[in-house]
């Protein structure tokens, strides 16, 4: 499993036994090497293990494309409850923020990666994050897999970052288990309204979109106030239970 090694300002995600090799010297990372140890480098710059944590995963994981932002993934983390024992089927993994935040919960994860290359990253990923066990990474479309998909059904929650969510929202149904909740993120509002409408064709309940908005405050000797580097905005969340 990986470790991170932080000093001199700068953070590395490496595994147990690598080397480690910049211009502060080189670094073997012992089998054994736990949260809490200080490591040299053979040029005395000293690096301290740390524990991998959730947050360290975005910014540390090899990215294929804009990968899921921590507020998105704690709202649906949060509104669909995700854990322990739990079965996801994850559609869209691109770098696998959200796949790999499931399986850290104990969930079993199924997730779909329409490019091969892309699938190839996230598996990666997953090994890097120590949840390569408990995250099945496929690679092709899930609308072209439905059979295949009710077979391992019933899912827990079913989360949603494709063009396609609206064909996949439409057998919810067939894909989760009582209670379970569906999840999806849409860059255009457009693409929300067109979830929220198949959802409520199919019977889906406890319907409600977010949009994600998150800002920075500023304190300084003047007062305090919301940062005005930008509005923090992503996209929109769209939350649905079969009930």
């Amino acid at each position: 499993m990986s470790v991170l090694l932080v000093g001199e300002g700068r953070e590395y995600l490496r595994e147990r036994g690598e080397t480690l090799e910049t211009d502060l010297g080189v670094l073997e990372i012992p089998e054994d090497a736990q949260p809490g140890d200080t490591l040299e480098t053979h040029l005395g710059t000293v690096f301290e293990v740390r524990a991998l944590r959730g947050p360290d995963l975005f910014e540390h994981f090899q990215r294929t494309g804009a990968p899921m932002m921590p507020r998105d993934v704690g709202l649906i983390l949060g509104h669909t409850g995700i854990a322990g024992g739990d079965r996801v089927l994850d559609v869209g993994t691109g770098t696998g923020v959200l796949a790999a935040y499931a399986a850290r919960t104990g969930a079993s994860v199924v997730t779909y990666e329409q490019d091969g290359d892309f699938a190839e990253v996230a598996r990666e990923n997953m090994a890097l994050a120590g949840v390569a066990d408990a995250v099945d990474v496929r690679t092709g479309d899930a609308t072209e897999r439905l059979d295949a998909l009710q077979d391992d059904a019933p899912f827990d929650v079913l989360t949603l970052d494709t063009g396609d969510a609206p064909a996949l929202v439409e057998h919810a149904p067939d894909l989760l288990a009582d209670g379970g909740f569906v999840a999806v993120y849409s860059p255009f509002v457009e693409s929300s309204k067109a979830v929220v409408e198949t959802a409520r064709e199919v019977g889906l309940s406890e319907i409600e979109t977010l949009e994600t908005i998150q800002r920075e405050m500023d304190f300084d000797s003047r007062g305090s106030r919301p940062s005005t580097a930008g509005v923090g905005h992503t996209g929109y969340l769209t939350f649905g239970r079969l009930v």
